[in-house]
C-alpha cells in the first residue's frame, strides 16, 4: 500500500469509527434510557455522516461505506486497486469502534447490532432502497460539479437521517455493511447479517447506475455495452 493510499484509507477508517461509536452509540444509549428516541438516533447518524464528510472529504473522497466505494468502483469513479485498502479500513475502524462501544457498556452494546425487525425479504428490500436513495444523492455531489460544494455534506448526512427515520423500524436503516457486520462481530449475534452485506452493496450499484443513467444516458449506455463485450472476450 503506497503512502497516498494510506493516508486516505487511514481516513476513512476514522471517519467510520467516528460513525459507528457515535451512531451505535445513539442506539446504545436510548435502548437503556429511551431519551434519544428513534428521532434523535436518526439525527446522531445524519449528524456524524455530515461532519466526517466535512472532515475527511478532501482526503479520502469520504466514502465511509464499502457498499459506496464498490459502487463508485463499478461506475469507473474509483481505482479497483484502491478497493481493497479502503474496505480494509473501513471494516477496521467499525471494528475498533464496536470494540469500543463494548468496552464501554459492556454486554449492552449488543443493542447496536442491524437485525430485520420484521419479514426478512421486508428487510432486505427496504435496505436495497435506502442505500439506493444515499447513493444517488452521494454520486449527484460527488461526480457532478455542478452539485459540488459545502452542501454537499449537508446533503449526505440529511439523506442519512430522513432514510434512518422512516426504514430504520424495519430493517434498522444500516445502509452500511461494516457499519452492521462489526457489531455483530463483537456482540456474536449473526442471525441474518447476509441482508447487510448484500442489500448496500446492492442498492448502492443501483442507485449509482440510476443517476449516471439520468445524468448522461448515452455514456451509461456505453459503459454497460463496453462491460458486456469485456466478458465476452
Amino acid at each position: 500500500m503506497n503512502t497516498s493510499l494510506l493516508r486516505r484509507a487511514c481516513a476513512e477508517g476514522i471517519g467510520v469509527f467516528a460513525l459507528v461509536t457515535a451512531g451505535c452509540g445513539a442506539i446504545i444509549v436510548n435502548a437503556a434510557t429511551g431519551t434519544l428516541t428513534h428521532i434523535g438516533v436518526a439525527a446522531t447518524f445524519g449528524l456524524i455522516v455530515m461532519v466526517m464528510v466535512t472532515a475527511t472529504g478532501h482526503i479520502s473522497g469520504a466514502h465511509l461505506n464499502p457498499a459506496v466505494t464498490l459502487a463508485f468502483a463499478v461506475q469507473g469513479h474509483f481505482s479497483w486497486r484502491s478497493v481493497p485498502g479502503y474496505i480494509l479500513a473501513q471494516f477496521l475502524g467499525a471494528l475498533a469502534g464496536a470494540v469500543t462501544l463494548h468496552l464501554l457498556f459492556g454486554s449492552s452494546a449488543s443493542a447496536a447490532v442491524t437485525l430485520p425487525r420484521g419479514d426478512i425479504a421486508q428487510a432486505f428490500g427496504v435496505e436495497v432502497l435506502l442505500t439506493a436513495v444515499l447513493m444517488f444523492v452521494i454520486s449527484a455531489v460527488a461526480t457532478d460539479s455542478g452539485t459540488q460544494g459545502q452542501l454537499a455534506a449537508v446533503a449526505i448526512g440529511a439523506t442519512v437521517a430522513l432514510d434512518a427515520l422512516w426504514g430504520g423500524a424495519v430493517s434498522g436503516a444500516s445502509m452500511n455493511p461494516a457499519r452492521s457486520l462489526a457489531p455483530a462481530l463483537v456482540a456474536g449475534l449473526w442471525d441474518s447479517q447476509w441482508v447487510y452485506l448484500i442489500a448496500p452493496c446492492l442498492g448502492a450499484c443501483l442507485g449509482a447506475g440510476c443517476y449516471q443513467l439520468l445524468r448522461n444516458p448515452i455514456s451509461a449506455i456505453e459503459v454497460s455495452k463496453a462491460g458486456k463485450q469485456k466478458e465476452m472476450k
